[in-house]
């Protein structure tokens, strides 16, 4: 089974406030007052500088992006995140900026690589911005990032 995602993370005050005038933005909102902003077709070519893609060895990040949110993160904490799994392999990519500057990461577990002790790439990106966890769950689980497996689904509901 398939799990993709490459979306920003912040909350859902920031991302209303920070892409009023964006055509191509699609909120998601996800639990303990942060949303998903999908990095779809549409909003990279909205916000891609048109420089190359993949700053700071991400994926799917526009380019000129990672300065875009850098000036977002004036107003709150700010992650950005990929991950790519199929049949239980695949891997994982985070970074946090605030205040203009990046204060987490990038932080990134390839294939066949176990979480650190931290947690995966992505929970440590969650707890930077605020997210708090039980314990019983991880803050990837804790904000509902697994109740979608494909950017798409994010989309629609």
């Amino acid at each position: 089974m398939a799990y993709e995602l490459q979306a920003v993370i912040a909350s859902s005050q920031l991302l209303r406030a920070v892409s009023e005038g964006l055509t191509h933005v699609r909120l998601a909102q996800l639990g303990h007052g942060v949303s998903l902003l999908p990095i779809t077709d549409e909003f990279f070519d909205e916000v891609s500088d048109g420089g190359a893609s993949g700053a700071m060895g991400f994926w799917r990040m526009p380019g000129g992006f990672d300065q875009v949110i850098a000036q977002w993160s004036v107003s709150g904490a700010v992650a950005y995140v990929e991950a790519e799994y199929f049949g239980g392999i695949g891997e994982q990519r985070a970074a946090v900026w605030t205040d203009s500057a990046v204060v987490l990461g990038p932080l990134h577990v390839a294939e066949q690589q176990p979480f650190p002790a931290q947690g995966s790439p992505i929970s440590q990106a969650l707890r930077r911005i605020g997210v708090t966890s039980d314990g019983a769950v991880d803050e990837f689980a804790a904000v509902g990032l697994d109740r979608h497996r494909h950017m798409d689904d994010w989309l629609s509901g």
